[in-house]
């Protein structure tokens, strides 16, 4: 009988922004699913154009394993979706609803800059439990025990994406410290 050795499953993280090519955070966006690539870690995005397309480029051109939770069904294709770089498509045909799947199945969800679709996506996250950075995104002003830290940089997002993930314990919740 062969040795097996289990290895922890990758961590998922959820890249949420816009469809449209904001030029001021494409590029941002494309290093920003690079790294969490070059990190070992799945990119998890709406599998669309935009921010969506620019982080799925830059995990996908490292090696990296790219999930697009698609809005559509497969019989019924939209502009844009999958782009190029989706390996795996989840056709939902649940279009803005699909956007619990985008909040709920990350370990931790980046929101790149965005609008209403992020915004919603950031709150149910938030509600889900799901910690949420907001790069270049407004503060999020609720009151309670939600998980949104708000940065102004790439740099500070990965910073805080990895000291997040060092806190997860094996059921993959994030353990508990002060603020988050």
């Amino acid at each position: 009988m062969a040795n097996i050795t289990v290895k922890r499953n990758p961590f998922i993280i959820g890249v949420m922004g816009s469809h449209r090519d904001d030029a001021d955070y494409i590029e941002e966006a494309r290093r920003l699913g690079e790294e969490i690539a070059k990190r070992g870690h799945v990119l998890l995005t709406g599998g669309g154009t935009g921010i969506m397309r620019a982080a799925c480029e830059g995990a996908y051109k490292v090696g990296g394993l790219v999930i697009g939770i698609l809005p559509h069904e497969r019989k019924r294709p939209l502009d844009g979706y999958p782009n190029e770089f989706v390996d795996i498509a989840i056709f939902t045909g649940m279009y803005d609803a699909r956007n619990v799947i985008n909040a709920k199945t990350p370990h931790i969800m980046i929101a790149l800059n965005g609008n209403v679709g992020t915004i919603a996506e950031i709150v149910l996250a938030m509600n889900a439990g799901t910690p949420v950075i907001g790069l270049h995104c407004p503060d999020i002003p609720v009151k309670g025990d939600y998980a949104f830290t708000r940065v102004d940089s790439l740099e500070e997002a990965l910073r805080k994406m990895d000291e997040l993930l060092d806190r997860i314990d094996e059921k993959f919740y994030i353990t508990p410290s002060e603020g988050v």
